[in-house]
């Protein structure tokens, strides 16, 4: 019997995947589609996800496929040009990346499938789920290949396959929810001529916005115009180019075909729950939200690394009760997400151009998990660092094999103890850390404080009186 059967291949599939083959936990992972999918779609990596992607391996792929610090030029009603980013943020040890990256989501898939091989795993693309069935024991799913059914007994399935999700609807959960059939975009992928690639252009003008983003890695562009009521949807090279001259007032752009091409509706959406006995959702099947903010891909991408360690856990013996925190914690992300992705949406239409500050929100480095199940600790003050927060990493931790990054030696599937007190037998990854040192002064500790880390990089628990059982009680 498989462990987990994962239904789509994007992002969200391949991220639980690779978390799960990485655990020795068997995985299938099928897609309807006949192969990758084309397309730069969700081309906003956040630097909390670049935090992941250093875990499961993957980091210098994708940034070496990507531009971090874009330079966004923005061209407004009046004519007048007002320019921000372009320089990464000051470093801080906390956060080892500190802006967002701009790399096609394609790109991304591509380096989440080489991780997934070189895992022992591969995706079974042309591959549809058409039905399942649940047990006390497992799921039993009838796919088909080539016109040809199979069944597959799995002890869970995870539907990852987007906002029409089988999954979602076989399972009977509600998704809640509206479509805004008059806010509109076209999106394509184009070469263009006449137009550097130093910078994100974007333009605003009385008809909308329209904005032209070099995709590093490729020769292409995205292309995004808003299209308003009354206004042509045509996805014709004709009519994106007549939009183009009227929006920026340039003759001498010219775009090529289109390599890609969608017209995007704006869907606002989330699930009523994440599970179903057996069955989960995740990424796109469980919440849909606008491009504004660039948060959609991040959080399904998110939801997988949750959902990863625990699946993982309860395969190898943990308790079962372990999953249901899966939505405790992770259907709130959502809801704020959306909430920040609908502001974001109504300002982009209201300024006829799309909003560009970055902060540790859409970063989603300020995410935390506090009061949930999972998480404890003896501190009081909410201020300061707490279990459920996202552990900070830090610059300068001594080891026998030399200095190193915290994040370094956290992670890759399992839970650490950081002691900063007297040497414990906790039967775990231990580290040993001086409370004077930044790993101390950036977790508050003291002479007996423990902070035991998840797999997925979040607080489980900490102790500042060294209550060792209680906080490993908490893994």
């Amino acid at each position: 019997m498989t462990e987990v059967l994962i239904v789509g291949a994007g992002p969200t599939g391949l991220t639980l995947a690779c978390v799960l083959a990485r655990s020795g936990v068997s995985v299938r992972v099928i897609e309807a589609a006949a192969g990758p999918q084309a397309g730069s779609r969700g081309k906003g990596i956040q630097p909390r996800t670049l935090e992941v992607f250093e875990d499961l391996g993957i980091v210098d792929r994708v940034l070496a496929n990507g531009r971090l610090a874009m330079l966004i030029r923005s061209t407004g009603l009046d004519g007048s040009i007002q320019e921000s980013g372009g320089e990464p943020r000051a470093k801080r040890p906390d956060t080892p990346y500190q802006s967002s990256l701009i790399t096609p989501e394609w790109r991304t898939e591509e380096a989440l499938r080489l991780r997934l091989a070189e895992l022992g795993g591969a995706v079974e693309f042309g591959t549809a789920l058409t039905s399942f069935e649940q047990s006390d024991d497992g799921v039993s799913a009838v796919v088909v290949k080539d016109g040809a059914p199979e069944t597959v007994d799995a002890r869970w399935l995870v539907g990852c396959d987007g906002g029409h999700s089988i999954v979602r609807k076989q399972a009977g959960i509600a998704f809640v929810g509206e479509t805004l059939d008059e806010m509109r975009m076209i999106v394509a992928d184009v070469e263009v001529d006449g137009l550097d690639r130093d910078a994100w252009q974007m333009w605003r003008h009385a008809e909308g916005l329209l904005t032209l983003c070099p995709l590093p890695s490729t020769d292409l562009f995205q292309y995004q115009a808003s299209i308003g009521p009354g206004q042509d949807p045509s996805l014709e090279l004709t009519n994106l180019q007549a939009t183009l001259v009227r929006r920026t007032g340039r003759t001498d752009i010219r775009l090529h075909e289109p390599q890609w091409v969608t017209l995007w509706r704006a869907n606002i959406r989330l699930v009523e729950r994440y599970r179903d006995g057996r069955v989960f959702l995740a990424g796109d099947a469980a919440h849909i939200h606008s491009p504004a903010g660039g948060q959609g891909m991040n959080t399904g991408i998110q939801d997988s690394y949750n959902l990863g360690w625990k699946l993982a856990a309860v395969a190898q013996g943990a308790a079962p009760a372990l999953l249901d925190s899966y939505e405790e914690e992770r259907r709130p992300i959502a809801a704020g997400v959306l909430a920040l992705s609908n502001a974001r949406l109504a300002q982009t239409a209201a300024d006829k151009g799309i909003p560009v500050r970055s902060d540790a929100q859409t970063q989603q480095l300020n995410l935390n998990y506090r009061g949930t199940a999972l998480v404890w600790d003896d501190r009081a003050d909410s201020d300061r660092l707490r279990a459920g927060d996202r552990a900070p990493d830090a610059t300068g931790l001594v080891t026998p094999d030399g200095v190193r990054r915290l994040f370094e030696l956290t992670g890759r599937g399992q839970f650490t103890l950081l002691n900063f007190g007297s040497p414990v037998q906790a039967g775990i990854r231990t580290l040993q850390v001086d409370p004077g040192s930044q790993v101390g002064d950036l977790y508050g500790a003291g002479d007996r404080t423990l902070v035991l880390i998840r797999p997925d990089g979040y607080i489980a628990a900490i102790s500042d009186a060294g209550d060792l059982d209680a906080v490993l009680r908490h893994r």
